[in-house]
Formats: structure tokens, C-alpha cells, sequence
């Protein structure tokens, strides 16, 4: 049983034989220690124009015919993403569906690098989208090996290719791109509604490859847009997401996965009374005990009365049946409050008191009911898209994705967001502005209701002042209290005893709330969000040159706060990185031939790196076309290299040794 994928190493061969039927395009690094090879193929992976019309059209070499390894000079330009070069090939008689020993076209090479306008040539020229090597790979799979998520973008939506496609091992895009831990191809991928639960020949799931190889970012993005049955499907051995990852040793993404399952356990169904009620969260907790207090200090410190009998009547039950003793705070509850009356001044600071706190249970209630700014799902039906128009009601034309800013996409709500949105995995959607999610407000703090929140913290606080001072002084002006510390505070505790517990409780929520408050006035100072501030580095709009952080939402403290103060909230500024995407994007260096263990293959660098394929098979070694599979792997037993798969007939190697290591 497999559940992990072995790369065997690759020895360079020495053969002189061999060599001098081979063609070498020499990079940068070792242009001086060869020299360039006078043919097609050279002159297609350099896009040297001039020397590619002097071959074909003076001496008559053919670019329809393969080089000494059995690659193609369109292979060659589109690998580099040469696209006169493509151009010329294909006008002068270049197949662009010729496929190489592998079964892999020049579309395949293209998807390597990510290539979109060599891509966008072949395609128009008769391209097949859904071109399959020997290995059931077609250009998507490629993509998605690589992290290609602009070039899976581009043929997903202009070509109609099935991001979704399984390849002869049972393994789609999907797969790939977890276990390489491409979290943007992950996220696009699940945005064309790729299939989660997909298990390939293996049993494995693309959420059991990202645990296997210990991708904490890809494990994320798959749990937030799956469900409970993604993390307790098992494959074949029987083990689940969270195991594998223990077994593997990868203890950040295991305890992940099953705090992740502890989660969905404690959810109540919501359909239940009790599913019913937990949505409501600590809200009323929240506002009982708010109120609770307000009627302690309406009656304890500004009339000034004594306790309720029937409190006093429990309190002694408890205690006699506790400790079966004569109830020993009976006496504190049979005497009447000394307070002396309130003068004006006083009256009007303590209802004050009363009229601030219950005007921030107004703003608490609206910022509880208010709509923190959800943003609305897409409605669309996959089962509804016409095949000649896809994706159209998905949006996909949007300028965040053109501009690549895969991050923007929402897999659970189909959505394209705007930057400074974020999902909320209780709320289980997108909210504007998102700044973190507020069990005592039951609710999302984001751009609509951030105004409401402050309110209710500000006129709490305020409140909690005034009402701590008010019930502080009438406790310390009792005429009646004795002058010695020790008689006023067996005198405070035998005739204000609900003002003092008052006091304590005014105490450590007033600390709390307090430094809330001051930190929601610094960051709206800054217009930065509580969630910005925990992931200011992860999200690259907050870093700036030299990876450092910077905010471009920040326009001073003076216009931050008046926008803030008259608008609700502060407007953003997009911030969107432009790519620049050239011709060509390096150069090429092809070797005169190499050999591998149990056979013979052929391997091309690209910038160093050797290409190589992999076949997922029950055998340790298996030679097929030049070519050593090893993928004999267990759960239990470290794979030799643990190194990543490529796939495909040009992969990506690690080192002039032509050995396979992990990225």
C-alpha cells in the first residue's frame, strides 16, 4: 500500500555514445564550459530568431522532427515560453499535438513554467487542452505540480480544461497541488468546485496528502471549506488525515487536524432546541449580567436599600446546608442601608451612570443583530453552466484574479472577496473589513457594526467610571461608619454589602473593557483590523520592501479616526501587487545524456534541475521507457528521499548530481 511518493535518484551518465547524439543549451552559470549547439532545438529554447530562419530556410533542417532524446523543438520554445519562436515552429510545419516518448505535448512543457502566452498560441493553433501522457497527466495535473495557479486559471476558464480530471492513479489536480502544499492552486481548485473527497488508488484523500507531508497552510484551506467526514475518511490502511500526520511526525498540522475534529464534535445541530440555542452564543450571559448589575446599583447605591429577603432567604438555605450552622450572613440582610441621600450633583452623575449603560445595551443589541458586512454567496449551479461559457456567473474575470491575487478567493462562499475580507469559520462567511468574531457579542465585528462596537465599549466604560465612582464615595461618606479602618470595613460589609459587590464587579470588568477599548482606539487610529495585527505576517499586502511590515490602509491618526467617527468605518485602498510576466523566463541547459538506476533515461535540466518522472505503482522499482518508479511506501516507513513528485517527463530535479531531493 502506498501512501507517499518516492523519487529514485538520477546518475548523469558519462556515455560518449550517447552524448554526441544529444543537443545542450547551455545556461548563464556554464555558458562558458560548452558550446551551443548549432540546431533547431537550441535556437527554439533561446528564442534566437535569427539563427532559427537561417537553419530552417537555408539548410533545411526540420522542426517537425524530434532531437537525439526524443523531445521536439516546440517543446523546447514552449518550456521556455518562446513565442515567436512557437510561432515560427508551428508555421513551418510544427505539430503542435506531437508527443514525445512520454506522451507529454508541448502544452505540457508549457504548463511547467506556467507559460500562459505559449499556452495561448498552442491552444489557438489546435492545442488539445486535455492532452494525456503515458501516465494519465493532462496539462491541469502539470500545473498543479508546479504551483502554476495563473496557468490553471487561464486554461480552466478560457478552455473549458476539467480542473477536476483524475489521472491514471486516481489522483486529480487537487491531490497534487495539496501534497506540494500549493495553497493558491488549493484555493482556486476548490473554487471550480474540484471534489474534496476524492480518494485515489491509495485511498487517500488530497487532505491525507497535505498531512502527509506536513502542510499546514493546505491542510487549513482544505478544512475550512470541507466538512467533518474530510477528517475521518481513512484510506486503505485505515488511518485518517490527523494519524498520518502523527505518524509522520508532523505535530503542528496533526494537533491541527484534531482540535480541527474536536470542533466539529462539540457542534450542536442546529435544527435541535439546544443546536437553536448555542447559536446564540454568550450574548445574553453578556447582557443578563449587565443588567444585573445595573439593578444591584440602582438599588444598592442610589436608593439605597436593603437587599431582597428572598436572596437573603437562599443564601442562608445554602449556608445551613453546607456547613449546618446558623446562617451567618442572616444579620447583614436584616439591617438598612445607612447611604445618606443624594444631592443633586450626585443624583445627576449616578443616573447618568444608569443612562450611559443603558444606552450602550442599545449599541450592544445592534451590533449583536447588525450585519457585520456579509458578503453574498454566489448562487450559482455547476450542473447549470453551459460548456461553451465557463464559469461566467462565477466572475472569474474579476481584476483580483487577473492580477493573480489567488487569496482573494473564497472556496467555501464561491466568492471573490475584497482584500481585507476574511472568512469567519463560525459564522461560515465572508465578512468585509473582517475584524475577528465576538462570542460575548455573539456576533462578527467587520466593517458594518465596527462603529456599534466601539460605541457599546466606550459608553461601557464610561458607564463603569461613573457608576465605580458614585458607588466608591457613598461608601467612604456613610455618617454612620466608625473612624477606624477596621469599623468602617465591618461596618461597609454589614450595611453595604451589595454596593461592595458591586464595586468588585465594576472592578475587573472595568479593567477588561478598558484595555479592549484601547486597543480598538489604537488600531482604528492605524485603520488596521484585530485580525491584520495576528497575521500582519502572513498576509503579503502588509508587507512592504524588504518583507517588512507596512500598512497602506494607514492614512495619518487625524483622517483615520474622522473617517471612522462620521463614515462608520474607513475605506480601503486596494493594494493590488502587478506581476510582470516576460517572454522569456530563464534559460535552459539540457544535458548530453544521463542513465538511471535500473535503466537507461534521459534528463533535462532546467536552471540546474534534472527532469524525471513518476509512477505511482506497487512495485519498489519499476523501469518503464528509460524511466525507475519507486512509490513502495508505507504509513510506518520513511520514504528513502521523502522527496516531492513532479509527474511528469520534465520535472524539476535539485542539483547538478542530477539526485531528486524534496523542494
Amino acid at each position: 500500500m502506498a501512501s507517499e511518493i518516492e523519487v529514485v535518484e538520477e546518475v548523469e551518465s558519462r556515455n560518449e555514445d550517447e552524448s554526441s547524439t544529444s543537443t545542450a543549451v547551455v545556461s548563464g552559470g556554464v555558458g562558458e564550459e560548452e558550446s551551443l549547439r548549432d540546431d533547431v532545438y537550441t535556437a527554439a529554447a533561446y528564442g534566437d530568431m535569427e539563427k532559427l530562419q537561417r537553419l530552417v530556410e537555408s539548410e533545411g533542417c526540420s522542426v517537425s522532427e524530434p532531437d537525439g532524446l526524443g523531445y521536439y523543438a516546440l517543446q523546447w520554445a514552449a518550456l521556455n515560453n518562446r513565442t515567436a519562436a512557437a510561432q515560427y515552429i508551428i508555421e513551418h510545419g510544427g505539430d503542435v499535438n506531437a508527443a514525445d516518448h512520454t506522451g507529454q505535448t508541448a502544452l505540457h512543457w508549457s504548463a511547467v513554467r506556467g507559460a500562459v502566452q505559449v499556452a495561448e498560441l498552442l491552444l489557438q493553433e489546435g492545442g488539445r487542452v486535455n492532452a494525456a501522457d503515458m501516465y494519465g497527466y493532462q496539462p491541469t495535473h502539470v500545473a498543479a505540480q508546479y504551483g502554476q495557479t495563473a496557468f490553471l486559471y487561464y486554461v480552466v476558464t478560457k478552455w473549458n480544461a476539467d480542473p477536476d480530471v483524475p489521472d491514471g492513479d486516481g489522483r486529480s489536480p487537487l491531490h497534487w497541488a495539496a501534497y506540494k502544499g500549493f495553497a493558491d492552486c488549493i484555493r482556486l481548485l476548490l473554487f471550480l468546485d474540484a471534489y474534496r473527497g476524492r480518494q485515489d488508488k491509495e485511498g487517500c484523500t488530497p487532505l491525507h496528502w497535505a498531512a502527509i507531508r506536513g502542510h499546514l497552510e493546505a491542510c487549513t484551506v482544505l478544512v475550512q471549506a470541507g466538512k467533518k467526514e474530510d477528517l475521518i475518511v481513512t484510506d486503505n490502511t485505515g488511518l485518517t488525515p490527523a494519524q498520518l500526520a502523527s505518524d509522520k511526525s508532523h505535530r503542528q498540522v496533526a494537533f491541527f487536524l484534531g482540535n480541527a475534529r474536536q470542533l466539529y464534535d462539540k457542534r450542536c445541530d442546529g435544527s435541535t432546541r439546544l443546536g437553536k440555542l448555542s447559536k446564540l452564543g454568550l450574548a445574553p450571559v453578556l447582557c443578563c449580567t449587565i443588567f444585573l448589575l445595573l439593578t444591584t446599583y440602582i438599588h444598592a447605591v442610589i436608593l439605597g436599600t436593603s437587599p431582597n429577603p428572598f436572596v437573603h432567604n437562599q443564601l442562608c438555605l445554602i449556608s445551613f446546608t453546607m456547613v449546618n450552622v446558623e446562617c451567618p450572613v442572616k444579620f447583614l440582610f436584616d439591617s438598612a442601608s445607612t447611604l445618606p441621600k443624594l444631592t443633586a450633583a450626585g443624583a445627576l452623575f449616578a443616573w447618568l451612570g444608569v443612562f450611559l449603560a443603558t444606552a450602550g445595551l442599545v449599541t450592544f443589541y445592534r451590533c449583536s443583530r447588525k450585519d457585520p458586512g456579509y458578503i453574498r454567496r454566489s448562487q450559482h449551479d455547476s450542473q447549470n453552466i453551459k460548456d461553451d461559457e465557463p464559469l461566467l456567473k462565477l466572475e472569474m474575470n474579476h481584476p483580483a484574479l487577473l492580477a493573480g491575487n489567488w487569496s482573494q478567493l473564497c472556496s467555501t462562499c464561491k466568492i471573490v472577496r475584497p482584500l481585507r475580507a476574511k472568512h469567519c469559520s463560525t459564522c461560515d462567511r465572508c465578512v468585509e473589513q473582517f475584524d475577528h468574531h465576538c462570542p460575548w457579542v455573539s456576533n462578527c465585528i467587520g466593517k458594518k457594526n465596527k462603529w456599534d462596537f466601539f460605541n457599546f465599549l466606550v459608553l461601557e466604560v464610561l458607564a463603569m467610571v461613573l457608576t465605580g465612582a458614585v458607588t466608591l464615595t457613598r461608601v467612604l461618606t456613610d455618617p454612620a461608619a466608625p473612624s477606624s479602618f477596621g469599623g468602617w470595613l465591618s461596618h461597609a460589609g454589614t450595611h453595604h454589602i451589595g454596593a461592595l459587590a458591586f464595586l468588585f464587579a465594576d472592578f475587573f470588568l472595568f479593567v477588561g473593557v478598558a484595555v479592549l477599548t484601547g486597543v480598538q482606539a489604537s488600531q482604528i487610529s492605524h485603520n488596521i483590523t484585530t485580525n491584520e495585527m495576528a497575521n500582519m505576517m502572513r498576509y503579503s499586502y502588509l508587507r512592504g520592501p524588504g518583507g517588512r511590515f507596512r500598512n497602506p490602509y494607514d492614512h495619518g491618526c487625524k483622517k483615520n479616526c474622522s473617517d471612522f467617527l462620521i463614515n462608520g468605518y474607513n475605506e480601503d485602498v486596494e493594494f493590488i501587487e502587478e506581476s510582470v510576466e516576460s517572454e522569456g523566463i530563464g534559460m535552459m541547459q539540457i544535458p548530453h545524456s544521463s542513465s538511471m538506476q535500473n535503466g537507461t533515461g534521459h534528463s533535462h535540466p532546467i536552471n540546474g534541475n534534472g527532469h524525471h518522472v513518476i509512477n505511482i505503482s506497487n512495485n519498489n522499482q519499476n523501469s518503464h521507457q528509460a524511466h525507475v518508479h519507486s512509490a513502495h511506501c508505507s504509513h510506518n516507513v520513511k520514504s528513502k528521499t521523502d522527496s516531492v513528485p513532479v509527474g511528469l517527463g520534465v520535472g524539476l530535479g535539485r542539483n547538478a548530481a542530477r539526485t531528486a531531493l524534496p523542494s
